[in-house]
């Protein structure tokens, strides 16, 4: 199975995780870190080594789902995937959503590739996105519609 990772700045793992056992219930092969303000790079690096050793046996690999580009747990994340290279297949993802999350959580099971899940919950995430406008309808709107929806 592939291992998660889900890091980001305050509380953005535990509080995405916490909406993840909600909706799908509690993920195996998953650790949250979070990166609150009194942590410093190194004890965010420090956490994310333990998550990844927490997830070893993963023979699929580690998707690592971060909040913001540019940001310390992608960083650190993007540093230690590479550091680490010889050791773990890490994959990083930013931008990170519920709903892709979700549904990489619940896909993961069927999948044995780490760069396919990432390139999944990344299009998911793309799919999550949309502006909602609302429109007034009129009694001629109502009229033409044939099943009165």
């Amino acid at each position: 199975m592939i291992g998660i990772v889900v890091t980001g700045h305050g509380n953005f793992a535990t509080g995405l995780t916490s909406s993840v056992k909600l909706i799908a219930g509690m993920p195996e092969k998953y650790v949250a870190v979070d990166f609150v303000q009194e942590d410093s790079t190194d004890d965010l690096t420090s956490h994310l080594k333990a998550a990844f050793e927490q997830l070893a046996g993963c023979e699929g690999g580690i998707l690592v789902f971060t909040d913001l580009m540019g940001g310390s747990p992608f960083k650190m994340s993007v540093e230690l995937s590479v550091a680490l290279k010889d050791k773990y297949k890490i994959r990083v993802v930013t931008g990170t959503n519920l709903g892709m999350l979700i549904e990489a959580n619940m896909s993961r099971g069927f999948m044995e590739d780490v760069d396919s899940l990432a390139d999944m919950a990344i299009e998911t995430g793309k799919q999550q996105l949309m502006k909602y406008v609302y429109t007034e309808h009129t009694a001629a709107d109502e009229a033409s519609d044939s099943d009165g929806i």
